[in-house]
């Protein structure tokens, strides 16, 4: 499996990403940081023109000074706006922060954003790209494992104080950049809450990804970097494959958003600050799976299975807080895949056979919360 392109004695993995709009290139391998200005050149990003480097202050420090070097090397002028780490980022005052920072700076609609960080710098370094001037340029560089799938696909966009990415676009990257090295320094927390985004992706597309996760865990959660560059592009490849055939989330592309109902709501009720947004969608999935069982008469060993494989990578599989049903009820009911006022939830009838599902009446919803509650 482990295969790629090999380009100036290090080796490059490029996958591609074919959607109306625009294909673009995504770059998964080692040590591949060095690389930016080069790929930045190959893909006519000319000197010339602003670079706005957009971070928080947890990557600042480990990685920003490198990248300034770097590129100032190569003849690039770079301006850096640094964000407080955390989800309360992904918002419309951090957001007009960066309108201001830009401005100040002279950018105009030829200069490129560079989103070095999470998920939460990716998404709002991408709407800000995508809004400012009308949209200019920007690249995904992210530096967790939870943002392999965040960054690929274009969705953008920033939290409301009533829900999780209300205010958003579609805006695909000129290329991501994918060095798994950032992950040798990731915090243990972090790491553990990406994996539910790989896991999910097997879950949705493929028993053998599954089964390679079970094989392989204990490497993964001891960070052998090869075996993470494996994991991260094969869970590129699914995102990818979803991506490429609905761009703006018309169909299929829903899928992605398996455990991200219960997820959201938890993430919400909490305000950001008991569960990490993997650690979310981990119990996410246990509850999509639980209602696959009784809505679509799924196996059920679909639980167990999730949850066994979840566990190996220490994430929670159950609600460890007491929020009450109605809290988390209002957050799903206002969920974007929601319909008519309908709980809508995205269900599995066996691994890799996923579809979704509007209409799941409240009573099933509450029977589920209180087994996550519970630990039923």
């Amino acid at each position: 499996m482990l295969t790629g392109k090999e380009q100036r004695g290090f080796k490059m993995r490029e996958l591609r990403v074919q959607t109306k709009s625009r294909p673009y290139s995504v770059f998964v391998g080692i040590d591949l940081l060095t690389q930016l200005p080069i790929l930045l050149l190959r893909h006519e990003v000319q000197t010339k023109q602003k670079l706005f480097l957009v971070t928080d202050s947890h990557v600042y420090p480990l990685y920003a000074n490198g990248i300034l070097g770097s590129l100032q090397a190569a003849g690039y002028d770079v301006h850096i706006a640094v964000i407080p780490a955390g989800e309360k980022s992904k918002s419309l005052e951090t957001l007009d922060q960066l309108y201001s920072d830009a401005i100040k700076a002279g950018l105009d609609r030829s200069s490129v954003v560079l989103a070095l960080g999470g998920g939460v710098v990716g998404d709002l370094a991408g709407f800000f790209a995508a809004s400012f001037m009308r949209g200019i340029p920007f690249v995904q560089i992210p530096t967790t494992l939870l943002a392999h799938d965040s960054s690929i696909g274009g969705k953008v966009g920033i939290n409301h104080k009533l829900g999780k990415n209300y205010m958003g676009a579609f805006h695909q990257p000129l290329f991501v950049l994918f060095d798994v090295k950032f992950l040798a320094s990731l915090p243990e927390r972090e790491l553990v809450s990406g994996f539910a985004e790989v896991v999910k992706h097997a879950f949705i597309w493929d028993k053998q990804f599954v089964a390679w996760l079970e094989g392989n865990n204990k490497a993964l959660m001891q960070r052998d970097l090869p075996i993470l560059e494996e994991a991260i592009y094969q869970g590129c490849k699914v995102k990818i494959s979803v991506v490429s055939d609905d761009e703006r989330e018309n169909g299929i592309r829903a899928i992605l958003n398996y455990g991200h109902t219960i997820g959201h709501a938890l993430e919400s009720v909490s305000e950001y600050q008991f569960y990490t947004h993997g650690e979310a969608i981990s119990i996410g999935m246990v509850g999509a799976a639980m209602l696959s069982v009784d809505v679509l008469d799924a196996p059920s060993s679909l639980i167990q299975d999730t949850e066994t494989l979840l566990r190996k990578f220490s994430l929670p599989t159950r609600i460890e807080n007491n929020w009450s049903d109605e809290a988390l009820l209002q957050v799903m009911k206002r969920d974007k895949k929601a319909k008519l006022g309908n709980y809508t939830f995205v269900l599995s009838e066996e691994v890799g056979k996923t579809q979704v599902v509007n209409g799941i009446s409240e009573a099933k919803i509450r029977e589920v919360l209180q087994k996550l509650k519970r630990g039923g």
